[in-house]
């Protein structure tokens, strides 16, 4: 057993303490990781205020990075020593994930918000040996140590910044996975990106890689448009102030863009993603709601070639990907880094108000 300092949710909606707790040695299909980075995820507050419902109390985090101190027996992908990146859990057996469709695996839920590994026991305890929920997305990285398995375990090139690199396991790779494995816009096409929020402008830098043309950003808050500027958007939408259906029909020429991605999980904007769409366009919806939420969409519009797509984590192969993140990050191609701002995983609640409030696009902790 090692003893670590954790960040630990114990109540619906409460803050998070920081706590000593005690972690068991990695077993046979497991990395044990000293965390150098964990990003802030809307997936973490979700959870937090029990929207998914993961048993409490937890230690939640799942966009850790760090340096192997320890594998199991049966671990061949990696090695002490190695840098990598915590992505999501998933089983590897069935139809889904053998068909590289990892995202969409049976049993996604119970491997990423049931707290425990799958045979149902859980790495982590407190002081005085009662159960903490500490297998969040196979990780949970808001620790200075994590136990991982092997699967979502992704090794990357040591001549990075390690502690920027955590992000790229959950939402980063979203944002873009959404746009460049997903939706795979040709080079030329438009695409409007609803929420300019962290996963958002990952899709609009994506966008611009693959060489879309016309990349529109909609949000309500003027200085993350101008940041979507910077970042590849042709051309911004203040929702605030415009009405988004009649600026985007206008900048694409009466016929709506190619494609939509809705970043938001507010159902009222997933209807303008869809309602923007040219006839035979494509919206992605990756935005996280509440169980339960519905939206309401007009059957006409859909009858006419249009088409709604829910997008789980990029459509992303992680091992294959995040490397891929990384190489487009350090040629200067995918500057993810102008979304972040670093605290110590002390501060992980002004970190948390930071995100919320919106001062912050990406919080990264450092234990």
């Amino acid at each position: 057993m090692l003893n670590i300092k954790a960040a630990v949710v114990r109540d619906k909606s409460a803050a998070f303490q920081i706590e000593n707790l005690r972690l068991e040695s990695a077993r046979g299909d497991e990395v044990l990781v000293k965390i150098h980075g964990v990003g802030v995820c809307h997936t973490d507050l979700v959870v937090r205020d029990q929207h998914l419902p993961t048993p409490l109390p937890a230690v939640l985090g799942h966009e850790g990075s760090g340096v192997v101190v320890a594998v199991g027996d049966k671990v061949k992908k990696v090695a002490p020593g190695d840098h990598v990146v915590l992505s999501y859990a998933s089983c590897g057996t069935c139809a889904n994930c053998l068909k590289g469709l990892n995202g969409y695996c049976p049993d996604l839920y119970g491997r990423n918000f049931s707290g425990s590994r799958p045979d149902g026991s859980s790495p982590c305890c407190d002081a005085h040996g009662n159960r903490v929920s500490a297998y969040f997305f196979a990780q949970s990285s808001f620790a200075d140590h994590a136990i991982a398995s092997e699967r979502n375990t992704v090794k990357i090139r040591k001549d990075v910044p390690l502690e920027l690199m955590g992000p790229l396991g959950c939402g980063i790779q979203t944002g873009a996975g959404a746009v460049m494995n997903a939706l795979k816009p040709s080079a030329g096409s438009s695409i409007a990106v609803f929420g300019a929020g962290s996963v958002g402008l990952s899709a609009v830098m994506a966008a611009r890689v693959v060489g879309c043309t016309t990349i529109i950003a909609v949000d309500l808050n003027a200085e993350r448009l101008a940041l979507a500027s910077e970042l590849g958007a042709t051309h911004v939408v203040n929702a605030a102030s415009e009405n988004v259906h009649e600026r985007i029909t206008a900048l694409t020429g009466g016929e709506g863009v190619q494609f939509s991605l809705e970043c938001t999980g507010v159902p009222k904007v997933v209807r303008q993603a869809v309602d923007v769409l040219r006839l035979t366009g494509v919206c992605g919806v990756i935005g996280v709601a509440p169980l339960g939420t519905e939206i309401t969409l007009d059957m006409n519009a859909i009858l006419f070639g249009r088409s709604v797509r829910g997008i789980i984590e990029g459509d992303s192969i992680p091992d294959v990907f995040i490397p891929q993140l990384v190489d487009l990050w350090q040629q200067g191609r995918f500057p993810f880094d102008k979304l972040v701002r670093f605290f110590p995983l002390a501060q992980i609640n002004e970190a948390v108000h930071a995100s919320e409030s919106g001062q912050v696009l990406k919080a990264i902790l450092r234990p």
